[in-house]
């Protein structure tokens, strides 16, 4: 059993906790400051057969109550609280699984990865890109040059956010961070940092509040320092579904993929048609969690690449703020 404190206990928790208590985990306490949270996770934890762990709502008390007894956290807060929640944790001596995005913008992506070296705890980011094998293949083919030279990159999604969201934390930018670009347009993001493997040097980019104080719909055009070219477009005012697609277009072929790494094409030179990848399916963030825990796998998901996708965005509000003027992104080794 692996002693872990349940950071957040809300609806994404809850998703979470079926493979969490199947794997191993024993939660020993969670830090939810809303009851109704709260009375909602015990009862998904006595139907999954597990004790109810003690709710201590204010995180400083339950790191000051808990910390010498957990070896685990796995952070499922809104976006503003990641940063300084992850970072206790892994100074008081705790492995943390963090959910996505990692933080709020590039200097605390860098003071984290400052505090993971300081401390040597482990932090995995819960990005599905990140975790896809399918993404880590096409990853791979793109670097490799097997598929000839990298040149352009498009990604696209769409979602009815802007009504699915009203009247939460998520349209709240002190909380939230940004809007539908940074929460789901944050897996799009993540995932085409993660398929490049390498940082924007300039962005462009354009968004519309659509009448809300963040982010509901915004285009980005990108050049890479490899100088391939991005262009992303989010849409979060439409229907109420979701779709995505992102083409990366190479000189010996093409891949097409979606942000969670959910499918796998490629279309070699030559080839007819797109084939799909053979490959396992994703197993879920806690599994790959407690591998990487055990040393099984390699981190899959690094805070390197968070720090690669909070730049982009850094560059992205910039530019935005700026109605489009080009901007170079933040340089960092």
């Amino acid at each position: 059993m692996t002693k872990v404190a349940l950071i957040g206990a809300g609806g994404m928790a809850r998703h979470h906790l079926p493979v969490m208590i199947e794997k191993g985990a024993e939660i020993v306490a969670i830090c939810e400051p809303s009851e109704s949270n709260y009375e909602l996770t015990v009862k998904k934890l006595e139907t999954l057969g597990a004790p109810p762990p003690p709710n201590i709502p204010v995180f400083e008390d339950m790191l000051a109550k808990y910390a010498g007894e957990l070896e685990a956290a796995f952070i499922v807060t809104p976006h503003a609280y990641h940063y300084t929640q992850a970072k206790m944790c892994m100074e008081a001596g705790i492995d943390v699984l963090l959910e996505k995005p990692m933080v709020m913008n590039a200097q605390e992506a860098i003071s984290l990865i400052e505090a993971r070296d300081k401390t040597g705890r482990l932090l995995v980011v819960a990005f599905q890109g990140g975790l896809s094998p399918q993404i880590r293949e096409a990853a791979r083919l793109i670097k490799s040059g097997e598929l000839g030279e990298l040149l352009t990159v498009n990604g696209l999604v769409w979602q009815g956010w802007k009504s699915g969201t009203a009247n939460t934390w998520r349209q709240q930018p002190a909380i939230a961070g940004g809007g539908f670009l940074f929460d789901s347009g944050a897996h799009m993001l993540n995932t085409v940092c993660t398929l490049v493997g390498e940082d924007f040097a300039t962005v462009a980019a354009w968004t519309d509040n659509r009448g809300t104080e963040v982010d509901i719909n915004g285009v980005v055009m990108g050049r890479l320092k490899s100088g391939a070219l991005v262009t992303i477009n989010g849409c979060g005012d439409t229907i109420p579904a979701m779709e995505t697609n992102i083409h990366v277009m190479l000189t010996e072929g093409v891949i097409h993929t979606g942000i969670w790494g959910e499918k796998l094409f490629i279309r070699r030179k030559g080839d007819a048609d797109y084939k799909p990848a053979d490959l396992p399916p994703m197993r879920a963030a806690w599994e790959q969690f407690m591998q990487v825990r055990a040393g099984e796998i390699p981190n899959p998901c690094p805070p390197e690449v968070g720090l690669r996708m909070a730049k982009l965005w850094d560059a992205i509000v910039d530019s935005a703020s700026k109605d489009g003027q080009p901007v170079q992104a933040l340089a960092t080794a």
